[in-house]
């Protein structure tokens, strides 16, 4: 695997972990796709760093529990918008 894969597998996964972001928030900041992000959090790094894969599956899994909350919530605010 190339270096700098790896390194930003590793940025990725420490921002995801310090920030408690999403993927789609992650892939944002680092300007790639959600499916690089999730490729490099749940697959690359598992190879470079299981501990840290870990705690990223920790907050993925908690993002993916509350899901339907945020949807909710910005579904609300949509409309609240639309009605003014």
């Amino acid at each position: 695997m190339k270096d700098y894969i790896e390194e930003r597998a590793v940025e990725i996964a420490n921002y995801i972990v310090d920030e408690k972001t999403t993927v789609r928030q992650a892939a944002k900041k680092f300007g790639v796709s959600k499916s690089t992000i999730h490729k490099d959090v749940t697959e690359r790094l598992l190879k470079i760093n299981p501990n840290l894969a870990g705690k990223v599956r920790k907050v993925l899994d908690l993002n993916k529990s509350e899901r339907h909350i945020r949807g909710g919530l910005a579904t609300k605010e949509k409309y609240l918008h639309m009605h003014v």
